[in-house]
């Protein structure tokens, strides 16, 4: 199936988020000096641009699932309505701490009482705050159910601000041509996962006991093409992947396949001690594109 097949929600009645004035509210009830006293602190009723729908249990779960949520995670759900997912997350998952975000105080209000009920209130947290605004620097799961323009907004931010291998979870709605590492539909409701690619693009050399390789990489997203050659003399290559912060490359050095597994750390990368892989390299980036 490909990754990215036509969302089955429709576009506006599929959605448990309550994002009000996404682009320029000036709610924003979490940060310490407000310009003016928000209109929900007056005594007024936020006005929501589309009704709050939760998303079902059975889809918090996959969600949750494709992102292999464990005891080493912190998740951070972006619009988070009652609290369903960052509660499973701590609940279900054992995740180490869990933050729900949500611009209407109803919901918060109605969030924090699901977490005081399900006994999980000490590793959970909801934040009323506008999510264009929000730290997501420290998730190593983020999930959301937002609108297509608005997870394009989100984008940029995702793969500057959070490391690689973080894990994406979106319900209904996809990155446009970042296309999802895994897709799944259930019950006629499409989840979509991504897995943050580390930056590799450009002009590397490889430190390798059978002399120096240049290795040049083009990138889109997490889809990668090589070119590589030891001095004069191309090497072919035979298989380059990305996912996250690992890198696999299958280089063809006279017949002899040379199979790379490292881990990138900005402009270094290591080798990953794997059965059959090579060992004793390492590599540095000389130009970045």
């Amino acid at each position: 199936m490909p990754s990215n097949p036509p969302a089955a929600v429709p576009y506006r009645a599929a959605r448990r988020h309550t994002l009000a004035a996404l682009a320029g509210s000036a709610v924003l009830a979490a940060a310490p000096v407000l310009a003016a006293t928000p209109a929900w602190a007056q005594g007024e009723r936020v006005q929501l641009d589309v009704p709050f729908v939760p998303t079902p249990e059975h889809a918090v779960a996959k969600m949750l699932e494709m992102a292999d949520v464990g005891p080493q995670d912190t998740v951070i759900d972006l619009g988070s309505g009652d609290g369903r997912i960052a509660i499973a997350a701590v609940r279900d998952r054992n995740a180490r701490q869990a933050t729900g975000i949500d611009i209407d105080p109803e919901r918060i209000a109605e969030a924090r009482a699901n977490a005081r009920k399900a006994e999980v209130e000490d590793r959970v947290r909801f934040v009323q705050q506008d999510l264009f605004k929000t730290d997501i620097s420290k998730a190593t799961v983020l999930t959301m159910y937002l609108l297509p323009d608005v997870n394009l907004k989100l984008r940029p931010r995702i793969l500057s601000t959070l490391a690689p291998g973080t894990r994406v979870v979106s319900h209904a709605f996809t990155m446009d041509d970042w296309d999802s590492d895994r897709y799944e539909s259930v019950e006629g409701r499409s989840l979509y996962l991504w897995i943050v690619p580390a930056r590799v693009a450009g002009t590397w050399r490889i430190e390798h006991p059978r002399g120096p390789i240049t290795l040049q990489v083009q990138q889109h997203f997490q889809k990668i093409t090589a070119t590589a050659r030891r001095g004069d003399a191309p090497l072919g290559v035979t298989a380059a992947a990305l996912r996250g912060d690992r890198l696999r490359l299958v280089l063809d050095d006279g017949g002899q396949p040379m199979e790379f597994l490292g881990k990138v750390d900005g402009a270094t990368m290591v080798a990953l001690a794997e059965p059959g892989s090579e060992q004793g390299w390492r590599a540095s980036r000389q130009s970045q594109q």
